[in-house]
C-alpha cells in the first residue's frame, strides 16, 4: 500500500512570508501550523516541505544559513512531536530554468519515488500559484491555496484550521 502525504510550502504556509527569511529571529510560525501538522500526522499522512529558496542563488543568504534555519524549524516541530519526513528545496533562481523549482514537479516526484507516495491520495498546501501548479504537474489533485488572490487550486482557505476540516472531511468521504 502506498503512503499518503501532505506537501507544504515553507514561506507563507509554515512561517509568515517576510521575503527571503533566513534568520531565526525573522522566522515566525503561522497560526495553527502545529495543530494542523499534528492532526495530519495522526491521520497517517507523511509530512513534506517543498520550498523554493532562490535567495541562495541571488546571494541574499547562503546554503548554510538556510540549513541552519531549517534545523531550527525541524527542532521546533520535534519539540511538539511532529516529524517532517523530508524537506526538499530548490536553491536556484527563476532564471536557471531548473527542474526542481516550482512550478516544476521534480521535488514532488522525488518524494513520490523515495517514499512510495500515492499522489491521488495526497495533498499540497501552498500560498502561491506556482505551488498549486507544481502539485497539478505531479498529479496531486487535492490542492489547497492559503493566500490572497486568484488560484486554480481545488480549495482556498484563510486559516490552517480550515485545512484540517477540509482534509478530515475528505478522508471521511473516502472511507
Amino acid at each position: 500500500m502506498q503512503n499518503r502525504a501532505i506537501f507544504l510550502d515553507r514561506d507563507g504556509v509554515i512561517n509568515i512570508d517576510k521575503g527571503y527569511v533566513y534568520k531565526q529571529e525573522d522566522f515566525v510560525f503561522t497560526d495553527g501550523i502545529f495543530e494542523a501538522l499534528k492532526y495530519f500526522q495522526k491521520s497517517g499522512y507523511l509530512l513534506f516541505v517543498v520550498t523554493n529558496q532562490s535567495g541562495i542563488a541571488r546571494g541574499y543568504y547562503s546554503k548554510s544559513d538556510f540549513l541552519k534555519l531549517t534545523e531550527y524549524m525541524l527542532d521546533e516541530f520535534a519539540k511538539k512531536e511532529i516529524r517532517i519526513t523530508k524537506l526538499y528545496y530548490c536553491p536556484h533562481s527563476p532564471e536557471a530554468y531548473c527542474q526542481c523549482r516550482k512550478p516544476n514537479p521534480k521535488m514532488l516526484f522525488d518524494a513520490k519515488k523515495e517514499f512510495d507516495i500515492d499522489m491521488k491520495a495526497s495533498w499540497l498546501i501552498g500560498d502561491k500559484q506556482s505551488d498549486i501548479q507544481a502539485a497539478m504537474n505531479a498529479g496531486i489533485e487535492n490542492t489547497i491555496y492559503f493566500g490572497k488572490g486568484e488560484t486554480t487550486a481545488k480549495y482556498k482557505i484563510n486559516s490552517l484550521k480550515e485545512a484540517i476540516k477540509l482534509i478530515s472531511s475528505a478522508c471521511k468521504k473516502n472511507f
